[in-house]
């Protein structure tokens, strides 16, 4: 499985890349700090919604450090899905070393 840094992800928010950042995180989670336009599907209601989920573009799997993203990266590439990486640190790194904005928890 690959994973990307928080930098490179803020890049390919920047360049504006074509790609679906995956938010697998808890609603409690989300409510209290989220990166905008993040799809947000928690871990276990993954399985379920595959369909919103496209084959064709990247998928960025994100969560608070990054266990739980690294679960459903694996999950998502045994499911056919070819570009899928995990945010590495998380969305506590990404709010730590790109957007101090996003409250830490």
């Amino acid at each position: 499985m690959k994973s990307i840094s928080v930098a490179d992800l803020a890049r390919w928010r920047s360049e504006q890349k074509q790609f679906v950042l995956l938010d697998v995180r808890e609603p409690r989670e989300i409510a209290y700090a989220a990166i905008p336009g993040a799809l947000t599907i928690p871990m276990r209601g993954v399985p379920a919604r595959l369909n919103e989920l496209p084959k064709d573009r990247p998928i960025a799997v994100l969560c608070h450090h990054g266990g739980r993203s690294s679960q459903v990266a694996r999950f998502l590439l045994a499911q056919g899905f070819d570009e899928v990486v995990n945010v590495d640190g998380g969305i506590d790194a990404y709010a730590a070393r790109v957007d101090s904005s996003i409250p830490r928890y």
